[in-house]
């Protein structure tokens, strides 16, 4: 027997219109398009509610992710960099994937949502899109995912996945031969991909704060 998903609430600090809303689908509305636009996922409506009367810097700092300019541990990211993440509704099921500045969380690139996928499939798009996007726009950056899987597929210019590909998910399968393609028709030897460490730097900042 299947659990019962957890009913969720998302605050929208900056969106089309910022408030509280029931549902991803809802969030969504407000937030795709938006350019930096702030939300996060809670638990109940009450804490939601509390959450909504604080910044969104705050709330950030304390849901997951930390201010990253405070950190005092020997180990420390990066901030000029690259920031990549995928979120899946499902495995498989909805995802998307989008990558953003380390150090002000900008948002470069957003894709999906596509049908039929997995995180690690999303992870890895992610990865060769931000590698992409810095050769693209000459940047000297470092590119950073919290996935082995992805970064392993990366090296090996190759996805290892169990997934069954299908009509409702053949967009995304073309999306993986091309990102592959480019791997082994580029040359990104210059672009550093580092694994970004959870447990000390708390959650990626392209993370997508629905966990």
């Amino acid at each position: 027997m299947s659990k019962k998903a957890k009913k969720k609430y998302y605050v929208v600090w900056r969106g089309f219109r910022p408030g509280i809303y029931s549902s991803w689908e809802a969030c969504k509305e407000q937030i795709t398009g938006y350019e930096r636009a702030q939300f996060k996922s809670f638990s109940s409506l009450e804490e939601a509610n509390r959450a909504f009367e604080k910044p969104y810097e705050e709330i950030s700092a304390m849901k997951g992710k930390k201010n990253l300019r405070e950190l005092t541990t020997d180990r420390k990211p990066i901030l000029y960099s690259l920031s990549v993440d995928a979120a899946c509704k499902g495995n498989p099921g909805i995802l998307e994937y989008r990558g953003v500045f380390t150090d002000t969380e900008t948002e470069i690139f957003r894709r999906g949502p596509y049908q039929e996928g997995t995180v690690n499939i999303g992870e890895f798009l992610a990865i060769v899109l931000g590698l992409a996007w810095l050769k693209k726009n000459k940047l000297k950056m470092p590119l950073y995912s919290d996935s082995r899987t992805a970064i392993a597929w990366v090296r090996k210019k190759q996805v290892n996945t169990k997934l069954k590909w299908s009509d409702k998910n053949r967009e995304l399968l073309r999306a993986v031969h091309s990102a592959q393609k480019w791997l082994k028709e580029n040359d990104y030897s210059d672009i550093p991909i580092l694994k970004w460490e959870t447990s000390i730097w708390g959650e990626i900042p392209a993370d997508y704060g629905r966990k």
